[in-house]
């Protein structure tokens, strides 16, 4: 089950299902060779070979994520029957304004979440990741507005897929981008107030020189 901060946001499985990054814990590795954390409002990921650039002014609410996912991954907190994502990872998870602020605009939101592939059965590409996460769109209320489709970032092909939700007078937008790297499925999540915000957000991805992931 989402995480109550993360509002009406929904995200692909790392964050929105139970038993895999929502019971992840905060990465271990050496920061010079993993991801984060921010650095002048970047978040670099020399590991995975991207960087984000964050909007100024924009909440980081990473640490609280992991710190939650760590916590519900206790012995204390997890069901018997609860599987363990000790693989699963939120790099970044970042809002326009505070979860729960009052506001008469869509929150716009950013969350990058890796995951092992070898913990998926049946998914072997990008592409094959959708399934699911359109499910669970769906589920939400969500409609999809194409997808899973190429698309190019850069010099990287990424898988992507589009939705829409109507809230009230507002409109929300969801744009998921999926790579397969070194083993890892990572996601990019951007949720805005129209198509052109969310743009404008995955124009902040960038990444480093070198061979194009399996998609």
């Amino acid at each position: 089950m989402t995480r109550a901060f993360i509002l009406f946001l929904f995200v692909p499985l790392a964050i929105a299902q139970p038993g895999l990054a929502q019971r992840s814990k905060p990465a271990t590795r050496p920061s010079g060779a993993g991801c984060g954390p921010l650095n002048r409002q970047v978040l670099r990921c020399p590991e995975l070979g991207f960087s984000y650039t964050v909007p100024f002014g924009w909440v980081d609410r990473t640490s609280d994520m992991q710190q939650d996912a760590a916590e519900e991954d206790s012995p204390e907190a997890r069901s018997p029957s609860s599987p363990r994502a000790e693989n699963s990872r939120t790099l970044l998870a970042i809002f326009e304004r505070p979860p729960g602020a009052p506001g008469e605009t869509v929150n716009s939101a950013v969350v990058v979440a890796a995951e092992s592939l070898k913990d998926y059965h049946g998914i072997k590409t990008a592409a094959d990741y959708f399934g699911p996460v359109t499910e669970l769109a769906e589920q939400r209320g969500f409609k999809g507005e194409n997808g899973p489709y190429e698309f190019t970032s850069g010099a990287r092909r990424m898988v992507r897929a589009d939705y829409s939700k109507q809230r009230g007078k507002l409109e929300m937008w969801q744009s998921t981008l999926v790579i397969i790297e070194k083993g890892e499925i990572v996601s990019f999540t951007f949720v805005g107030g129209s198509q052109d915000e969310l743009d404008e957000l995955i124009g902040n991805v960038k990444f480093a020189a070198g061979a194009t992931p399996k998609k």
